[in-house]
């Protein structure tokens, strides 16, 4: 190992600070980037290259210098290195799945070695949070550049197109967007077509002449910077951050996790005390990734990667492009589908743009294909751990459980219009806060817990409440008697009492009117199948609803065998063959390049000939 002055000076600053040495380093290098953003968004606008060594530099001197982590850079280099190869000289239509099995298997790789084989460092810094986060970037790069290089892109969606990349990048920036050091190890993540608008300032084009500031020390008073001030829009998340970060270090000696494995918590402590405990003990663990992302945000915003457009009729900056948690939004939810919505958003984009829309058969909706995909992805993602699919199978229940109520229980508190709120909504939405927050407590303890006994033994300090819950709800709307248990409630629903009066109106009507009468019928019956229809969301952090209905059952079966046939026409049509074929041609351009005569061209942009896909 080589020696590293800078470790040894951390080490002796932590002993006698009292802080771990992680904390400590991880804090260096999320408060350090803010000055050193001062200097990279003062860089020359259209000095491209400069910007890059700098975000090169920079990266180097944390995982070097400060974090001394050299393996580690082994790890994300080898993925980085491998989506640069492969997205540059293997045009397939295969290329996007060939990156993503290896880049997540790679992380699959390290997470399973981190649980079975690897000794527990508290000094030392697990490299896979940030290959997490590198996973996304490289993921979506590689989509998005086949995008960019197809013939046709008339499937493209305009989220696709607006992030669909033409022309491959040099070496140099793809790797300062790998390694983007104020995002480096906590992230957030973004799309290289974001990230390529910033540094080459067209992501301000829309930004007025008035709000850009003047540069000093210029001659040219009429010349400005392209990047917007943003330091009282940072130093109100930073304050934020330390707040959370603050937050974090007193509440830990009031609430931890090994107390609920105690006698007196089991024994001692009453079942509302218990189950209000594991809500605590779920708020003090979300409040480090609060301290994290929040600064991390702010990084982000001081160099202007956050900015994302100006509101004329405000005449304000939004800088919002990359937040990664709503707080308030999440802490406030109401139910299931909203506080994972705030949660990890930039993950919640990354699964539903990279995975489950694009697992989906072309020209129809997302189904059980996607779903299955999304929910492993999103399982494997977070790592190898029990805990982690304890938490993802439960709230998938738990989530299904949230609908039915919706559904069924919501109504009975809204107008005969199904929208306008009655006065006593405020009971439905009371009590529907209340139950989410302490739920969500007892869904995160193996999350946070990871061991699979352990967190069966946290689980069984509140009786299983939730898990019990769960089943009641099933019983009661999939149940036997689930008929005359959902009409019972739609007797309280004046939204249903309506629809039920204009049922009596439309037979007396029909009897008198003939034709006239069906018409009406068919009109209320739309409606009601369009307000009994309620959408369902797609999945956030991969965690689908699940209803045991034969219709599902049917999807399934169906998703399956489309996806087996789609694989024979393939075979069939020597699909293997074309793909050895497009291998081949991949290693020669490789290789030409790594020529003496080539050897400039690999680090120049690179366009190749335009994929056109199969009809």
């Amino acid at each position: 190992m080589v020696y590293n002055p800078i470790h040894a000076k951390l080490e002796q600053l932590s002993a006698n600070c009292g802080i771990d040495e992680v904390t400590l380093k991880l804090a260096i290098c999320l408060f350090a980037s803010f000055p050193l953003n001062g200097i990279l968004k003062r860089l020359p606008d259209n000095n491209i290259r400069l910007k890059c060594y700098f975000i090169v530099a920079i990266s180097a001197f944390y995982i070097f210098g400060i974090l001394n982590l050299y393996d580690g850079f082994t790890t994300l280099f080898i993925s980085t290195i491998f989506t640069f190869v492969v997205t540059r000289y293997y045009q397939s239509t295969f290329m996007p799945y060939v990156n993503f099995v290896f880049i997540m298997g790679h992380l699959a790789i390290n997470h399973m070695y981190a649980q079975f084989y690897a000794t527990y460092d508290p000094t030392k810094i697990d490299i896979t949070g940030a290959q997490m986060v590198l996973v996304m970037k490289l993921t979506s790069f590689a989509w998005s550049y086949y995008d960019g290089t197809l013939a046709d892109k008339k499937d493209l969606t305009e989220y696709q197109l607006s992030r669909s990349v033409s022309r491959h990048p040099s070496l140099l920036k793809f790797m300062a967007y790998a390694f983007f050091y104020p995002s480096l190890l906590t992230g957030p993540s973004f799309d290289y077509a974001d990230f390529e608008s910033w540094l080459n300032c067209e992501i301000f084009r829309d930004l007025p002449e008035s709000k850009k500031p003047r540069r000093k020390w210029n001659k040219d008073p009429n010349l400005r910077r392209q990047i917007p001030k943003s330091a009282g829009v940072a130093l109100v998340r930073i304050a934020q951050g330390i707040f959370w970060l603050v937050l974090t270090f007193l509440i830990k000696d009031y609430v931890y996790t090994d107390y609920i494995f105690t006698d007196e918590f089991i024994n001692v402590r009453s079942f509302f005390y218990r189950i209000h405990y594991l809500f605590l003990l779920g708020f003090s663990y979300r409040l480090k990734y609060y301290a994290a992302w929040t600064i991390s945000e702010a990084s982000c915003i001081v160099c202007g990667l956050g900015y994302n457009g100006y509101d004329t009729k405000l005449n304000k900056i939004k800088w919002n492009r990359v937040q990664n948690i709503d707080i308030c939004r999440l802490e406030l939810a109401q139910n299931t589908h909203e506080s994972l919505e705030a949660w990890n958003m930039n993950t919640n984009k990354w699964l539903k743009n990279y995975v489950y829309l694009r697992v989906a058969k072309k020209g129809s909706k997302p189904g059980f294909r996607s779903t299955l995909f999304t929910f492993l992805t999103s399982a494997f993602w977070h790592g190898t751990r029990p805990g982690y699919y304890l938490t993802f199978a439960t709230g998938a229940l738990f989530q299904t459980c949230g609908k039915l109520y919706r559904r069924n229980f919501r109504p009975i508190f809204l107008a005969k219009d199904g929208k306008t709120p009655l006065r006593s909504k405020i009971i439905y939405d009371v009590i529907s806060f209340y139950v989410t927050k302490i739920s969500f407590g007892y869904l995160v303890q193996p999350f946070v817990i990871l061991d699979f006994k352990k967190s069966l033994y946290g689980w069984k300090t509140v009786n299983f409440y939730i898990h019990i819950g769960i089943l009641i709800t099933f019983f009661a709307f999939k149940g036997p008697f689930s008929k005359q248990f959902t009409n019972w409630l739609k007797s309280f629903q004046p939204v249903q009492i309506e629809l039920k009066r204009q049922k009596k109106m439309e037979k007396e009507v029909a009897a008198t009117s003939g034709t006239l009468g069906s018409v009406i019928a068919d009109k209320h019956e739309f409606e009601r199948d369009e307000l009994e229809g309620e959408l369902e969301h797609a999945m956030d952090l991969g965690i689908p609803s699940v209803s045991f209905d034969k219709e599902q059952f049917d999807n399934a079966r169906e998703d399956l065998h489309e996806f087996r046939r789609q694989y024979e026409e393939w075979r069939n049509e020597k699909g293997l063959e074309v793909e050895e074929a497009n291998l081949r041609r991949a290693y020669e351009n490789f290789t030409k390049q790594l020529q003496p005569q080539h050897r400039r061209m690999s680090f120049s942009d690179y366009s190749p000939t335009p994929i056109r896909k199969k009809e």
